[in-house]
């Protein structure tokens, strides 16, 4: 059961719209096409955010780079710990 609660005030138009397709789509309520669609965008908004799409043999030469590389210098363990102080993923 939902135990959060999100009021909002929107154009008329753009109820009556979001009304009938709620309707269209066979929905319950207008409330459960919103929550539908915030789930689905932000899903959506998440992934493209997190996730990195590579093409090609960019993936191999970034391994090939990191197979090379030398030792963290004091720079970037400071730089890491940084990071992780201000929860940078």
């Amino acid at each position: 059961m939902a135990t959060a609660r999100l009021d909002l005030r929107l154009d008329e138009e753009i109820k009556a719209k979001a009304e009938k397709a709620s309707a269209l789509l066979g929905l319950k309520s207008l409330t459960e096409y919103v929550v539908r669609l915030m789930e689905e965008d932000s899903a959506q908004v998440i992934k493209q955010y997190e996730n990195i799409t590579i093409e090609g043999d960019t993936f191999d030469r970034f391994v090939d780079a990191c197979d090379k590389a030398k030792a963290p210098n004091q720079s970037l363990k400071d730089a890491l710990a940084f990071s992780d102080s201000k929860g940078i993923k």
